[in-house]
C-alpha cells in the first residue's frame, strides 16, 4: 500500500500530465519527426535521444523550449511517484467502473494493488504475470458491457460473464482482443445483433453467447472463426436464413442454434463439419428435407432437429451416422415409412420420432439397436400390432399414443423389468390386460386409456409399488377394483373412467396415501364411499358421478384439507352433506341427480326427529308414584337445586377467569404492539404515508444489509399506527414507514413468534435471504430481533401488487400483453434465481408480486416458511399456502418433500392466471372453477382462444399466448418429475417470445 502523500502526488502528476497533453500534441508531433521520445516504466528513467547536428536549431524553437519546460515540470512526479500502474491493474478497474455490483463480488480489485493476480475471478500466467482469464459468471453483475477496459489485458484468453444481468448490444470492439480463445456471456439480457466484427477474434474456440436477447441475422463472418470448437447461439431470437459457408469450420465440435427462429433449410454443407459431435437446431422454422451431407458426420452422437417445419421422408442414410446416441426429429412434417437402417444404430439411446406423419407398421428392424433406452413414436398414423422387441428390448419408456395401432398387447416372459414408462393409450388395442404387468418393478406411469381393451382390472397391478399414474379409463373393462390396488401407496393419480366397473368401491383404497386424483366415473359401481377415503389427505380431485352409489357421505370427507373438485353426480346418495370447508361452497351441479341427497346448498331441507322438550317442574318428582310431600323427596329436591347451584356457580366462575385472562392477554398485545415497528407484508399496494412518534430503539437487534444507518425516524420500539397497516399475509401484518434518512421502507412484522426458531437460526437464515438479490425479487434489506418481536425490512415497491392489476383494476386500465408476458419473464427468471442459491419460495401467488414504477415484477415473501422450526402440513396449508389453487399436490403428503418444483407448480397456475385475468380458483352460483382444469380442457378441445382475456381486445400475438398456456399446464403437470426446472421455464419464455415489432394477429 502506498503513503497518502505518495497518493497524493501522484494524482496531481497525473492532473498536470492530463492537463498539459493537448497542449504538447503538436510539439510531440514534431519532436517525434527530429528526436525519439522515451521512457522506461522499469528504470523510471525520461530521456531524449537526438542527433547533436539537429538538436541546435530545433531548440531554437519557441514550442519544443515549452514542450522541454513542461518535462522538467512533470520530471519531480515521474521520479516521485510509485511504479506505473499495471496495464492489467488499470483496465480491470476501468472495466469495474461500468459495472453494476450489488454484492460486492469485484470488492477484492483494487487500484492499488501491484498485480491483479490475486483478485477474485482473476488468473494469470505464472511466468508473465498478465491476466489470462477473467471467470465473474454467476455474480450478479449487471450494466452495459463496455469492452475498454479489457482491451487493455493483451493476454486474456477466456472470458466468463454468463449468469449476470449485463444489458445493452454487444460491442464491436470485443473482436480486438485477439487472444481470445473462449467467451460465455449466456444467461444475460444482451439485445441488438451479432456485430460482423466477431469474426476478426481468429483465435476463438469456444463462443457462448446463448440465452439472450439477440435477434436478426446470424453473420456470415462467423463462419471466418475456423479454429471454433464448439458455438452456442441457443434461445436468442435470431431469424433468417442460417448464411452459407459453415463448412469452413472444419474443426468444429457442438453446434447450438436451439430456440430461436431461424427459417430456411438446414446448410446444405453441413457435413463437411466432419468432427461435430452435437447438432442441436431445434425449435426453429427450419422447412425442407434433410441435406444428403449429414450423412457424413458419422462422429455425431447427439442430432435434434425437432420441432421445427422438416418435411419429406426421413432417408435411408440415417443408419451411417453410426455414432448417434440421440436423434430427435419429433413434431415436424416428415411422412412415410420409419426407415429400416435405423438398426445401423447400435449406440442409439433415445430415438424421438413423435408427432410428425409416419405410418405403417413400427419396424421390427429398430430391435437390433441393443442401446435403446427411450422410444417415443406418439402423434402419428402408424398401424399394426407393437412389435415383438417392444418389451424385450430393456427399453426404460415407451410411447406410442396417438396412433393406430391395435391388436393384443403381450408381455414376453423374458421381459428385462427395467420400464418405468408405458403409454399405449389412444390407439385400438384390444384384448385383456396381461397379468404378467407385474413383471415391471420399475413402473411409474402406466396408460393405456382409450383403447377397446376388455376384462377386469388385474389383481397384478397391485405389486408395482412405484406406480404413480395408472390411467385405464375409455376402454371396456368390466368386473370390479381389486383390493390389491390398496398397495399402491406411490399412485398419486387413479383413473378407471369410462369403463363398465362393477362392485363397490374398495376400502383398501385409503392405502393409497399419496393419492392426488380419484376418477371413477361413468361406470356401474355400487355400495357406499368408504370412510377411508377420508384418509387421502393429498388429494385434489375427486369424481365419482355416473354411477349407482348410495348411501350417506362420510363426514370425513370434510377434513380432506386439499379438496378442489369432488363431483357424486348422477348417483343414488341419500341424507346431508358433510359440514364445514369444502362442502360449505360445493357446486350444486357436483350433487345433481341424487334425489335423497339434502343440505342448504341443495335447496333440500333434511327430515328428522327432533327430541320431546324438558319440563323441570319443581312440585313434581322423578318417581311417577312418590309423594310428592314426603321428606325424601324434599331432600331430593334440595340436593339437585345444590347440584345445580354448584354447576352455575362454577360456571360463572369459568366465565369470569376467562374475561380476566382475556383481558390481560388485550392488555400485553396492546403493549407488545407499542413496543413494534411498522411492519410490511409484501402482498398489497403501498400508497400512504405515515409517521410515529420516536422512541428508544436500543432494546433490540436492529441490522440493515446495506449498511445504512440503521435508524427508524421514529425508533424501533413506535407504538403502531393503525393508518400505516396496509395489508395482512400468512406471515405478518403490512406496514409503511420511514428510515432515518428519510428512505421509505416496506416492514413485516412477523406474528408467528411462538414458531420462529432461535435468535441463531433465526438470523443465519435472514442473512441468507439477504444475500439473495436479483432485479425481480425485492430486496431483503434488513431485519429487527427482539425474543417477542421480530420485524423483516424490505425494499418498498409502490406499484401495487399483481392481483390489483389483474383483478381489481378497471376495464380500461388493464395490463397490455407485451407487460403481462414481461411479468411472467421477470417471476420466472426470480425463481430460477433462486433456486440457483437453494432457496424455495413456498408462497407464490399474485398478491406476493409487487409491480414496480417501471412495470417490472418483483417477487416478495420468499423463503420465509424456512424461518420455522418445523414445516408441519397445518403450518403449510394455513401459514404459507393461504391461496388456494397455488399448491402443487405433494404440499400436503404426510412425509413432505417439498423441493423446487413446488415453486414450479405454483408459476404455473401464475402463468395461467396472468393470461387468462381470471383467478386460480372461482366459486360461481352453482359451480366451483378450477382453472387449470378449464384451460386444459379447452386445450383439448381447441378452442383454447376462448381462455385468453377478453380485456386483450382480441389483438395479440396467439402464438405467445398459446405458448404460455401449455408452459402453464406443463408447469401443473401431478407429477412433479413431469415439470421443467426454472432454468428451462427461462428458456422456453424466451424461445417463445415474439419479436417486439411483429404484427399483432387476430385472435379468433
Amino acid at each position: 500500500m502506498h503513503s497518502e502523500r505518495e497518493r497524493e502526488l501522484h494524482f496531481g502528476c497525473v492532473v498536470k500530465l492530463h492537463f498539459s497533453l493537448s497542449l504538447s500534441l503538436s510539439l510531440s508531433r514534431e519532436l517525434a519527426i527530429n528526436g525519439e521520445l522515451a521512457f522506461s516504466k522499469n528504470k523510471r528513467k525520461f530521456f531524449l535521444k537526438k542527433s547533436t547536428t539537429k538538436m541546435a536549431p530545433l531548440l531554437c524553437n519557441s514550442s519544443v523550449v515549452f514542450f522541454l519546460l513542461l518535462l522538467l515540470l512533470l520530471l519531480p512526479c515521474l521520479l516521485a511517484t510509485p511504479s506505473a500502474i499495471n496495464d492489467d491493474v488499470l483496465g480491470l478497474i476501468v472495466f469495474k467502473a461500468g459495472l453494476r455490483d450489488p454484492r460486492s463480488s469485484l470488492g477484492s480489485w483494487s487500484e492499488d494493488d501491484e498485480s491483479p493476480c490475486s483478485w477474485a475471478g482473476v488468473a494469470c500466467d505464472h511466468r508473465s504475470g498478465r491476466v489470462t482469464e477473467l471467470a465473474l459468471a454467476g455474480l450478479g453483475l449487471a450494466g452495459e458491457l463496455q469492452p475498454r477496459g479489457l482491451l487493455q489485458l493483451q493476454s486474456l484468453q477466456r472470458l466468463s460473464l454468463a449468469r449476470n444481468g449485463f444489458s445493452g448490444a454487444l460491442n464491436p470492439s470485443l473482436a480486438r482482443i485477439k487472444t481470445l480463445a473462449a467467451v460465455s456471456l449466456a444467461d444475460n439480457a444482451l439485445t441488438g445483433a451479432v456485430p460482423a466484427s466477431v469474426g476478426g477474434c481468429s483465435a476463438l474456440v469456444s463462443l457462448n453467447i446463448s440465452s439472450n436477447r439477440l435477434r436478426g441475422s446470424i453473420p456470415s463472418s462467423i463462419w471466418s472463426l475456423y479454429n471454433l470448437k464448439s458455438l452456442d447461439l441457443s434461445f436468442n431470437s435470431f431469424s433468417d436464413e442460417l448464411p452459407a459457408g459453415i463448412g469452413k469450420l472444419y474443426k468444429l465440435r457442438t453446434l447450438n442454434l436451439r430456440g430461436n427462429r431461424l427459417s430456411g433449410p438446414v446448410p446444405a454443407d453441413i457435413g463437411s463439419c466432419y468432427l461435430l459431435k452435437t447438432l442441436d437446431l431445434s425449435s426453429n422454422l427450419l422447412n425442407g428435407d434433410l441435406p444428403e451431407s449429414m450423412q457424413k458426420l458419422s462422429v455425431c452422437s447427439y442430432l435434434s432437429l425437432g420441432s421445427n417445419s422438416l418435411s419429406g421422408q426421413v432417408p435411408n442414410w440415417i443408419g451411417e451416422m453410426k455414432s448417434l446416441q440421440l436423434l430427435d426429429l419429433s413434431r415436424n412434417q416428415f411422412a412415410g415409412r420409419v426407415p429400416d437402417s435405423i438398426q445401423n444404430l447400435t449406440f442409439l439411446q433415445k430415438l424421438d420420432f413423435s408427432e410428425n406423419n409416419f405410418t405403417g407398421n413400427l419396424p421390427e428392424s429398430i430391435g437390433a439397436c441393443r442401446s435403446l433406452l427411450e422410444l417415443d413414436f406418439s402423434g402419428n398414423s402408424l398401424m399394426g400390432s407393437h412389435p415383438s422387441w417392444i418389451f424385450r428390448s430393456g427399453l426404460k419408456r415407451i410411447s406410442l399414443s396417438g396412433n393406430k395401432m391395435s391388436g393384443m398387447i403381450q408381455i414376453p416372459s423374458d421381459a428385462p423389468q427395467n420400464l418405468s414408462m408405458l403409454d399405449l393409450s389412444d390407439n385400438t388395442f384390444s384384448g385383456e390386460i396381461p397379468l404378467d404387468i407385474k413383471k415391471f418393478h420399475e413402473l411409474k406411469l402406466l396408460n393405456l386409456s382409450k383403447n377397446s381393451i376388455s376384462g377386469s382390472v388385474p389383481v397384478t397391478v397391485g405389486e408395482i409399488k412405484s406406480l404413480e399414474v395408472l390411467d385405464l379409463s375409455w376402454n371396456l373393462l368390466n368386473g370390479s377394483i381389486p383390493n390389491e390396488i390398496g398397495g399402491l401407496v406411490s399412485l398419486k393419480v387413479l383413473r378407471l373412467d369410462k369403463n363398465s366397473l362393477t362392485g363397490e368401491i374398495p376400502v383398501q383404497i385409503g392405502n393409497c396415501s399419496s393419492l392426488t386424483s380419484l376418477i371413477l366415473s361413468e361406470n356401474n359401481l355400487t355400495g357406499p364411499i368408504p370412510t377411508a377415503v377420508g384418509n387421502l389427505t393429498t388429494i385434489q380431485t375427486i369424481d365419482l358421478s355416473s354411477n349407482k352409489l348410495t348411501g350417506t357421505l362420510p363426514k370425513q370427507l370434510s377434513n380432506l384439507p386439499h379438496l378442489l373438485f369432488f363431483n357424486i353426480s348422477r348417483n343414488l346418495f341419500s341424507g346431508n352433506l358433510p359440514a364445514g370447508n369444502f362442502f360449505n361452497t360445493i357446486s350444486p351441479s357436483s350433487l345433481s341427480d341424487n334425489p335423497g341427497l339434502c343440505g342448504s346448498v341443495l335447496n333440500r331441507s333434511c327430515p328428522g326427529v327432533l327430541p320431546k322438550p324438558i319440563v323441570l317442574n319443581p312440585n313434581s318428582s322423578s318417581d311417577p308414584v312418590s309423594n310428592p310431600n314426603s321428606p325424601s323427596d324434599a331432600r331430593h329436591k334440595k340436593i339437585i337445586f345444590s347440584i345445580s347451584a354448584l354447576v352455575a356457580i362454577g360456571a360463572a366462575a369459568l366465565i369470569t377467569v376467562g374475561v380476566i385472562t382475556i383481558t390481560v392477554l388485550n392488555i400485553r398485545v396492546r403493549s407488545s404492539a407499542s413496543r413494534s415497528t411498522a411492519a410490511l407484508a409484501l402482498s398489497d399496494d403501498y400508497y400512504s404515508h405515515c409517521h410515529s412518534p420516536a422512541t428508544d430503539d436500543s432494546s433490540g437487534k436492529l441490522v440493515m444489509f446495506s449498511g445504512t444507518d440503521p435508524q427508524f425516524s421514529f425508533g424501533a420500539h413506535a407504538i403502531l399506527n393503525k393508518d400505516c397497516e396496509l395489508g395482512r399475509g400468512g406471515f405478518g401484518t403490512v406496514y409503511k414507514t420511514m428510515l432515518g434518512d428519510g428512505r421509505p421502507v416496506a416492514i413485516k412484522k412477523l406474528t408467528v413468534s411462538s414458531l420462529v426458531k432461535s435468535q441463531e437460526d433465526f438470523e443465519r437464515q435472514v442473512n441468507k435471504l439477504g444475500k439473495v438479490r436479483h432485479p425481480n425479487l425485492v430486496a431483503f434489506e434488513g431485519y429487527y430481533w427482539t425474543p417477542s418481536l421480530q420485524l423483516l425490512i424490505y425494499e418498498f415497491v409502490p406499484g401495487g401488487s399483481l392481483y390489483k392489476h389483474l383483478h381489481e383494476s378497471s376495464p380500461s386500465n388493464h395490463l397490455p400483453w407485451q407487460e403481462r408476458f414481461d411479468i411472467i419473464l421477470g417471476t420466472a427468471r426470480s425463481l430460477a434465481h433462486l433456486h440457483r442459491h437453494n432457496v424455495i419460495h413456498y408462497n407464490l401467488k399474485s398478491s406476493n408480486i409487487l409491480i414496480d414504477g417501471a412495470g417490472e415484477p418483483k417477487v416478495g415473501d420468499y423463503g420465509l416458511a424456512k424461518l420455522l422450526p418445523m414445516l408441519d402440513r397445518y403450518v403449510l396449508s394455513s401459514k404459507v399456502q393461504s391461496a388456494l389453487g397455488y399448491m402443487a399436490p405433494e404440499f400436503a403428503c404426510k412425509i413432505m418433500k417439498i423441493t423446487e418444483k413446488c415453486d414450479v407448480y405454483g408459476f404455473g397456475v401464475l402463468a395461467l392466471e396472468i393470461v387468462t385475468g381470471r383467478r386460480p380458483v372461482e366459486y360461481m352460483e352453482d359451480d366451483v372453477v378450477v382453472l387449470c382444469d378449464v384451460v386444459r380442457g379447452a386445450l383439448e378441445e381447441r378452442r383454447v382462444g376462448e381462455c385468453i382475456d377478453e380485456r386483450l381486445g382480441g389483438k395479440f400475438p396467439v402464438e405467445e399466448a398459446v405458448s404460455v398456456v401449455k408452459l402453464g399446464l406443463i408447469c401443473t403437470s401431478q407429477v412433479p418429475s413431469n415439470r421443467p426446472d426454472m432454468a428451462e421455464v427461462v428458456n422456453i419464455l424466451e424461445l417463445i417470445r415474439c419479436p417486439q415489432d411483429s404484427p399483432e394477429e387476430e385472435l379468433i
